[in-house]
């Protein structure tokens, strides 16, 4: 009986390796994509900022003074130029916000950190005994729903799916 206990300890233990191996390639996959994001529409919602803040700040003299600057021929077109660009970077980060929340990329991201922390926890509990196996496996099946998003199989060809 104590050999089966052990053995079913260490299929077990694999197992949450494996499932944990499959996390952290998800992370290291998702977390750079995710990051990148977020700072590329922080940087434009503060470039769609700065378009604005000329003209609305300087008013006539400042548009006047870029015409001048750059040898336009009328102050329409630095308003128009800072207006078209506000506008462009402005949908593009209200594009990239809409696009990760219609993922849920953040939460995911967060789901999958929580489990690898949970999922470690068990492991070490397991490997020293201080919890019994048809304990473990519960533990670990209520920890593996949380991120069903994530595959096992993302393991053996490096968390790339093609």
């Amino acid at each position: 009986m104590a050999e089966n206990t052990d053995f079913m300890r260490r299929d077990l233990v694999a197992r949450i390796e494996t499932r944990r191996a499959a996390v952290q390639a998800f992370l290291r996959q998702n977390r750079p994509r995710i990051r990148r994001r977020a700072n590329i529409t922080i940087t434009f919602s503060a470039l769609a900022a700065v378009f604005t803040a000329g003209p609305a700040v300087g008013g006539e003299t400042f548009s006047q003074g870029v015409q001048k600057a750059l040898g336009l021929s009328s102050d329409s077109v630095v308003w128009r130029t800072l207006c078209l660009a506000a506008l462009l970077v402005s949908l593009a980060s209200a594009i990239l916000t809409n696009m990760a929340k219609s993922e849920d990329a953040v939460s995911r991201l967060s789901a999958a950190e929580a489990a690898n922390a949970e999922l470690e926890g068990l492991t070490t509990l397991l490997q020293f005994g201080h919890l019994p196996v048809e304990e473990a496996v519960k533990l670990y099946q209520q920890y593996a729903v949380k991120i069903p998003f994530v595959e096992d199989g993302a393991v053996a060809d490096g968390g790339k799916r093609g």
